[in-house]
């Protein structure tokens, strides 16, 4: 009805019939824009103003200082029998404890203990946790900023020559970094570290290496120290998949031993250049691939990681603009 209404309307009076037209297109574009506003007619837009309609969560951080560092010095000579020899790099005045043989199930209880029904701040506190599962244990009093070696090994009488086929009862070692000083306890949100080390046996015997690193908070958390991965300029570094100087046939046993990651690790470049823009200093890191490569231009742009094609769900940056502002300065 409307539509032979028009059509007579046009051919008694096209003006009149153009000037309706236009009043109901601009009334129409007049709705449109006052709902939903200036974001929506985006086909007017120049393609390369328009960003991604789905954003990527910028992950909320918060910032906190680890007084505690924890090293390998020689992983290639290490052993049960032989020792380790363990390099620590602490802010404050601290105690390293190391667990020979820990239970690998009390060691995990110990740490839903922290969460729910006492902190771990000293030895004595995961002692009680672990009710004394563990084989021998080492203690050492560290300075701060002391970056001394500290040698860890079993006593002969122990007789411990490798810790069995997995799936494993025990960690080979466990080593502990608690705060030393009861009012630096208050200062810090991290109080203890919990590094857990493979050590090479005469079951398997890869390359000394720390598997897991645990922050516990404070406050009652613990948290799981990750690697970030960056990218690498060679195409050989880029291809492998392994740890540095680790071989095709140790990754094979260690995924055997059930202590290879789900994800592969990649190994870290010198160049901390953009892989996209080739400009700009990385930044961002790609959650939950952890793949650190784009710079701020170039993060907007991604919703999928450019190293692995991975969806990212979040990212975080490694630094404010203030702070590479401030580092630039201190370089020039």
């Amino acid at each position: 009805m409307a539509a032979v209404f028009l059509v007579t309307l046009y051919e008694y009076s096209p003006l009149f019939y153009i000037a309706l037209v236009s009043v109901c297109f601009l009334v129409t574009s007049a709705l449109v824009l006052g709902w939903f506003g200036l974001g929506v007619p985006v086909i007017l837009r120049n393609s390369e103003e328009t960003e991604s309609s789905t954003r990527v969560l910028k992950k909320r951080m918060r910032q906190v200082k680890n007084p505690f560092g924890l090293e390998i010095s020689n992983p290639a000579a290490a052993s049960v029998t032989r020792g380790v020899t363990l390099t620590p790099d602490c802010l404050e005045d601290c105690v390293l404890t190391c667990y020979w043989g820990c239970n690998v199930q009390k060691l995990h209880e110990a740490l839903q203990k922290h969460v729910y029904c006492f902190r771990i701040k000293t030895p004595q506190a995961l002692e009680d946790a672990l009710y004394n599962e563990y084989l021998y244990k080492q203690q050492y009093f560290i300075k701060k900023n002391d970056k001394a070696e500290k040698y860890c090994q079993l006593p002969e009488d122990a007789q411990v020559v490798d810790f069995g086929p997995v799936p494993r009862a025990r960690y080979p070692l466990v080593a502990l970094l608690t705060l030393a000083d009861e009012e630096d306890r208050e200062i810090y949100d991290i109080i203890a570290m919990v590094a857990v080390i493979h050590v090479p046996d005469e079951s398997y015997r890869l390359s000394c290496r720390i598997l897991y690193q645990y922050l516990l908070l404070a406050q009652g958390q613990y948290h799981d120290l990750k690697q970030l991965f960056m990218s690498a300029n060679s195409p050989a570094s880029s291809s492998s998949n392994t740890f540095p100087g680790e071989s095709s046939t140790d990754r094979g046993l260690l995924e055997k031993a059930g202590l290879a990651g789900d994800e592969p690790e990649w190994q870290e470049e010198t160049s901390r250049d953009c892989v996209v823009c080739q400009n700009g200093p990385v930044n961002w890191v790609l959650l939950p691939c952890r793949h650190t490569c784009l710079c701020d231009g170039c993060i907007k742009y991604f919703q999928q990681c450019p190293m692995c094609r991975q969806f990212v769900q979040e990212s975080f940056p490694l630094c404010s603009r203030k702070e590479q502002d401030e580092d630039e300065s201190t370089r020039v």
